[in-house]
């Protein structure tokens, strides 16, 4: 079986239909960050404002703010008057999420972002941390009005788990033979717990019970990992026109992923001392992408990391059964259209 095509294929997430469902709460989103970086004209430095809007829209799909939109409204949000503007608390989710981009540009040196210049290239490397900085404060900011002190615990919680799982990374970096519960504990902390405080803070806005709002975290986490097993399989098999990055980054970083755990648990002695080899010499990760891949292929890296995102896609979409009301089918078909985009996106 070819992986080159097989994560890469077109699917009911990846249409026309879904992304035009979600068009009109995608505006309101845009115009919530716009309005709020309004209210904040006269009081912010104007380079700190031109470097927040340089940053913030730039492409996109908002996917953590629609998520808490669409959680909030599957759990019964808007049917009572809450005094929540559900917009208003979802943009907090686009702001940390663009405030760890802001920062991982310029831990990575990274040079392009979107397809155009990072902010640490386009401003420099001190405003784009600080100005970093101020969208994780105002983040919190926003939380804490809009969704109050359980809601400000619940994304603070997801906060340290993302800087936990970063400190996991350095301590593994050079962990070859790392488990998969090791780059699992990385992942969640890095990715998954943000995706299921969206969705777990929507419920909780929403006022449902701790029953919904765990089924909604979980489906978050899930979620989450899947997305994150995904990005590792673009790094490998993405059309570089469609990512908007090179492939291979992983591989020359010297990054375990998820392919290539796998491959290397399952691969022949001399297989594996090859791919672990070349992991441990700078040159020959530069040079050595296509030969790593090759071996990936053979021991089914990618196919086997494919079914673990499919696997984990199927559970978070099993906690969505709990919100079977007929009032609540169209969100609940997005969040199962947004999964079926989190395992066909092409980048």
């Amino acid at each position: 079986m070819d992986m080159g095509t097989r994560g890469q294929s077109g699917g009911a997430g990846d249409g026309p239909g879904l992304m035009a469902a979600l068009g009109p709460d995608m505006a309101i989103i845009e115009q919530a960050m716009q309005d709020d970086l309004a209210t904040l004209a006269g009081d912010i430095d104007a380079l700190l404002a031109e470097v927040l809007h340089y940053g913030l829209f730039n492409g996109g799909k908002r996917i953590r703010p629609l998520l808490t939109v669409l959680c909030w409204r599957l759990a019964g949000g808007g049917k009572v008057k809450s005094g929540v503007d559900i917009y208003r608390l979802a943009i907090a989710f686009e702001y940390l999420h663009c405030a760890t981009l802001f920062h991982d540009d310029v831990i990575d040196q990274a040079l392009i972002r979107r397809g155009r210049p990072a902010v640490n290239v386009a401003y420099g490397e001190t405003p784009a941390i600080l100005a970093g900085d101020f969208l994780h404060a105002r983040s919190m900011l926003l939380v804490g009005k809009e969704g109050g002190g359980q809601a400000l615990e619940v994304f603070c919680g997801a906060t340290t788990a993302m800087v936990d799982g970063e400190f996991r990374q350095l301590r593994n970096a050079r962990n070859y033979n790392l488990a998969e519960a090791d780059y699992f504990a990385v992942i969640k902390g890095k990715t998954a717990q943000l995706i299921g405080a969206t969705c777990e803070i929507g419920a909780l806005a929403a006022g449902v019970g701790s029953e919904g709002q765990q089924a909604l975290r979980d489906y978050g986490l899930q979620l989450g990992c899947a997305f994150q097993i995904i990005d590792d399989l673009l790094d490998y098999l993405g059309d570089e026109a469609s990512t908007g990055k090179s492939v291979g980054n992983d591989f020359r970083e010297g990054k375990m992923t998820l392919p290539l755990i796998l491959a290397i648990a399952r691969a022949e002695d001399t297989d594996r001392e090859r791919l672990l080899a070349m992991l441990a010499s700078g040159e020959e990760r530069h040079t050595g992408f296509a030969e790593a891949s090759a071996l990936i292929v053979r021991y089914d890296g990618f196919v086997r990391a494919r079914q673990q995102a499919e696997e984990m896609i199927a559970k978070a979409l099993s906690r969505l059964r709990l919100f079977d009301q007929d009032a609540v089918q169209q969100e609940r078909a997005m969040l199962e259209g947004l999964a079926a985009y989190v395992l066909n996106r092409r980048k």
